[in-house]
């Protein structure tokens, strides 16, 4: 159809219901941005969480608590620079954060998964994979209130939160962040 002006009028078209690429693709970054900063303040929240239960009911953590601890220093890093970088690039950061922390929440889920059903059945965890480590980076040295081992990965599976271990809390968060990093990366790919 033809308008006066000379405008072709097409079907199901309408000039003021459309957006440009740019608004497109920048419509995506707040719900990336927000999803990736709610995996990076969650894992913040769940650190504290540990960190209470240590220094505030004693409640010390084996080789294994603390490489979950790492995993979620990491995870935490990883989604709030993603979430910043998620404003400028919104697909590149969700693919790129998202698969980073994909690897991140297997690996987290892989720990804590290993400490509740071999780690937590053994008198010692030392000379294990996480103890070699933890010694070999030395990171109780530097800051011992968030790295130093003060139990047995036994001793450990006896302290629980409302009825659960901690371990299984913590496979718990890694894998809501094993599918909040497939739902960035899905929105990433569909370029949502």
């Amino acid at each position: 159809m033809r308008h006066p002006a000379g405008i072709v009028h097409r079907p199901g078209y309408h000039p003021d219901m459309t957006r440009s690429y740019s608004s497109l693709r920048h419509s995506r970054a707040p719900r990336t941005a927000g999803l990736l900063a709610a995996i990076g303040v969650g894992s913040l929240a769940a650190l504290g969480v540990a960190l209470v239960a240590q220094h505030g009911f004693d409640i010390q953590p084996c080789p294994w608590c603390v490489i979950q601890r790492i995993v979620l220093i990491a995870v935490a890093a990883v989604a709030l620079a993603a979430a910043l970088a998620a404003r400028a690039a919104p697909r590149a950061s969700g693919l790129a954060g998202g698969a980073v922390l994909l690897a991140l929440a297997a690996g987290g889920t892989v720990a804590a998964w290993y400490q509740h059903t071999v780690a937590a059945k053994q008198l010692s965890c030392a000379f294990t994979w996480a103890d070699r480590t933890l010694m070999s980076l030395q990171l109780d040295a530097w800051l011992p209130s968030l790295f130093k081992v003060g139990a047995t990965c036994a001793d450990a599976s006896n302290a629980t939160l409302l009825g659960l271990p901690f371990e299984v809390w913590g496979g718990g968060w890694f894998a809501l962040v094993a599918l909040g990093a497939l739902a960035t990366l899905v929105a990433s790919l569909r370029g949502r």
